[in-house]
């Protein structure tokens, strides 16, 4: 069995059970994740070299809120590029999306099959070729 990589998602977050919680999802659903518990580290990570298909962003966080990272992000250009879904319980979420150039916005609390066809839409699963034959029991 032979899989190609699809680049990650990033999820930026500072709760660890939420962040724990999408990462179990996103690779459930066949996505590889990277994790960051908040903007400078998410900021570090992509300096670094990674290059995700997504970036979800909560934006109430401690050290480097999302308002804070994405302006950063948008600052350099080699990382303006790359997706952001923000997701979190802001009152004028319309309003946040076109301030933050965001690609959309998921509401807290999550419905997952609205953050799963948003993710969908701008990341690929891994393509597995070759896959494993099921033997049959005779």
């Amino acid at each position: 069995m032979v899989k190609q990589l699809a680049a990650p998602i990033l999820v930026v977050e500072d709760s660890a059970e939420v962040r724990r919680s999408l990462d179990w999802l996103l690779r459930v659903e066949g996505y590889a994740v990277v994790t960051a518990v908040h903007g400078a580290d998410a900021l570090r990570k992509l300096q670094a070299g990674l290059r995700p298909c997504l970036i979800l962003l909560d934006l109430k966080m401690p050290e480097m809120n999302g308002f804070e990272f994405r302006r950063l992000q948008l600052q350099d250009p080699e990382l303006a590029d790359i997706p952001v879904v923000i997701y979190s319980d802001v009152a004028n979420p319309e309003r946040v999306v076109q301030r933050l150039q965001a690609a959309a916005h998921v509401q807290k609390p999550f419905d997952l099959d609205a953050l799963l066809a948003v993710v969908g839409a701008h990341c690929h699963r891994p393509v597995v070729t070759n896959p494993p034959k099921l033997k049959c029991a005779s």
